[in-house]
């Protein structure tokens, strides 16, 4: 583990946007004078594991205004200045990309700002006690969720924490979340949700989660692949395209409410990840 300080500058948007000001600093905007939307970076003190492991790098602001700027999409690049205890520094850069909407409707959502990440992985590599790792953004999180996605409704100071990790250059597959107890009848909203914390994609042809001990399994399709930083989720009986769009298909419960495991098995029969909850499915079945 160590101890990183963050701070950030907004050197350039792609292409070059008019009117713009605060280019190479932590606050840069746009549109006119009286009127300017734009987005803030403040950094932050975490202690960082080199396993994978989400931390947050810093908060991400945009002040959101109706505003008019040419192009209304860009791309606008953020610098992290990485401080490790030991005095070492490192920069790292990654694109938001920006579609200022056009205010038609004075309503959300359909008026909101969108911004997306479009590099999640640094070009270099980080040196850290002589060892080398990526850094891959994993997304914004708001109300306790990763997205990859920041909505920012209109007129108002919108935040989200910028999560990041530092990982080896491989795949690194696992089972990050569980929600085993849905709405409804069929709980048709339970999900499980795989998560690439490593800094190389991973091709899921012959990957199969399984629940157990409901004996539900959901192979992905072939020609899935699943990038660094990228969240898929398996719902039971919905689906989500932002999260992949995949489901089990099941009118029944998938996930046991009261315990159970699920498996991520990998196309050579081994298994990278297991998720036990609450009593694993031992209780009824003497066996998961």
């Amino acid at each position: 583990m160590t101890t990183v300080v963050t701070s950030g500058v907004f050197p350039s948007t792609d292409p070059a946007v008019s009117p713009v000001n605060g280019l190479g600093t932590a606050d840069i905007r746009w549109g006119s004078n009286n009127a300017q939307s734009g987005y803030q970076f403040r950094g932050a003190a975490a202690d960082v594991q080199l396993d994978g492991t989400e931390f947050v790098v810093g908060t991400f602001v945009h002040r959101n205004v109706p505003t008019n700027v040419s192009p209304s999409e860009f791309d606008v690049r953020l610098a992290i200045n990485v401080m490790f205890e030991d005095g070492s520094t490192t920069d790292l850069h990654f694109d938001f990309h920006h579609n200022e909407t056009p205010n038609t409707t004075n309503s959300s959502p359909a008026d909101d700002d969108l911004v997306d990440l479009q590099t999640f992985v640094h070009p270099q590599p980080v040196t850290i006690d002589g060892k080398q790792y990526r850094a891959v953004l994993s997304g914004f999180k708001r109300n306790g969720q990763i997205v990859r996605q920041f909505r920012s409704p209109e007129g108002g100071i919108n935040f989200a924490e910028v999560v990041c990790m530092f990982t080896l250059e491989e795949p690194d597959v696992i089972i990050s979340d569980l929600r085993y107890l849905g709405a409804g009848t069929g709980q048709s909203d339970e999900y499980v949700e795989i998560f690439n914390r490593g800094a190389a994609p991973q091709d899921l042809t012959g990957w199969v989660v399984e629940a157990k001990p409901t004996g539900r399994d959901f192979p992905f399709p072939p020609g899935t692949v699943i990038r660094p930083g990228q969240r898929y989720r398996v719902y039971t009986n919905e689906s989500h395209p932002q999260f992949g769009g995949f489901t089990f298909g099941s009118s029944q419960q998938v996930w046991r409410d009261e315990g159970g495991i699920a498996r991520l098995v990998a196309a050579d029969g081994h298994v990278p990840d297991q998720y036990p909850y609450l009593d694993r499915g031992f209780n009824r079945t003497g066996a998961p």
